[in-house]
């Protein structure tokens, strides 16, 4: 007897993990390309919210797309959340997502989301120009990102090569200029001494030690410095009105369509375009929501006012990121 019972112990103990309220709990495969420090509270609360385990693969968000097709079917995500529109065509590109039913893709405007339906934005970055308001003046601030390779700005302008923002931002580049101004561009920006830092964080503290003038980051870094330290000496602003400078992009996420729990998945994907999660992404991260019903944070440029100073693009066009890491290849920056 004594056997047999605990036998029926140990059984019940192995079963407890997995069985909750009689179901078998869920879980769930993320490749995330937005960083830890962002993303980790609003995965957690839906963890909380739904009983769901996201087990969480973090990492540079090219380097995941590249993995993602090179796994191809056998990819153990279900969900890809990348930091820029971008590295999400190019997967798209390969046919490895997953339509998103119609109800979820209406929740996002038009201008972001796929225009096939593939992935959706779950918020909205600016890129901008970060300066020393010490070291340089606002009548010295460049209207043009092109103006970055005058000489006076010789070593003093410091760019993240490596972020997948930035590859972002070159695609867009050269789908908006061309590929030989673009390539012009870069040369000469490598002529000209840009520092190369490893993501946007480095470029901000670069600029408030002094090693740096001028910096090209997201907007939403510099916010989360100033947030814990108001007088923090570093500024940022935007080129002039359609500058290629502006881009305003996206990050969002993609359905696997190797994926077995695309039900689970699709709870996600439903949970960050809510109410709750889109404030968290304006409040917490300093990021521009992509539904209605957000109370906006004074702390960023209005919507309205931004979308005068982007320069006019699709994002469905920026899928060629293969020809952008080609680009930065031959130049010589990677």
């Amino acid at each position: 007897m004594f056997k047999h019972a605990l036998t029926y112990v140990l059984t019940a103990l192995l079963l407890f993990p997995i069985i909750r309220n009689g179901d078998a709990a869920e879980e769930l495969t993320l490749y995330s390309g937005r960083s830890k420090s962002l993303v980790e509270p609003i995965i957690q609360q839906f963890e909380q919210e739904t009983g769901v385990t996201v087990k969480v693969n973090y990492g540079n968000t090219t380097q995941l797309a590249a993995a993602l097709m090179t796994e191809g079917e056998k990819s153990p995500a279900a969900l890809f959340w990348a930091q820029d529109a971008g590295a999400l065509g190019a997967v798209s590109k390969k046919g490895l997502f997953a339509k998103l039913p119609d109800a979820l893709q209406a929740k996002v405007p038009a201008n972001f989301r796929d225009a096939d339906g593939f992935w959706v934005a779950t918020s909205g970055r600016a890129r901008v120009l970060a300066y020393s308001p010490e070291r340089v003046t606002t009548k010295q601030l460049p209207e043009s990102v092109f103006a970055l390779t005058q000489p006076m700005w010789k070593d003093k302008v410091g760019w993240a090569p490596h972020n997948a923002s930035f590859q972002a931002f070159v695609t867009a580049m050269r789908m908006q200029v061309g590929e030989e101004r673009t390539e012009e561009w870069l040369r000469g920006m490598k002529a000209n001494g840009a520092k190369t830092y490893a993501k946007n964080t480095p470029i901000i503290e670069a600029l408030a030690a002094g090693e740096i003038d001028l910096g090209l980051p997201n907007h939403y870094y510099l916010l989360r410095f100033k947030k814990s330290n108001s007088n923090f000496l570093v500024a940022q602003t935007f080129f002039k009105a359609n500058d290629p400078g502006n881009l305003v992009n996206i990050a969002g996420i993609g359905m696997l369509k190797s994926s077995k729990n695309q039900e689970t998945a699709l709870k996600f994907v439903t949970f960050l375009l809510s109410a709750k999660a889109q404030q968290f992404f304006v409040s917490e991260v300093f990021e521009y929501p992509v539904t209605e019903g957000v109370i906006p944070n004074a702390n960023l440029v209005p919507l309205s006012e931004l979308l005068k100073l982007v320069p006019t693009f699709n994002l469905n066009e920026m899928a060629d990121l293969e020809g952008t890491l080609a680009l930065l290849r031959k130049v010589g920056i990677l």
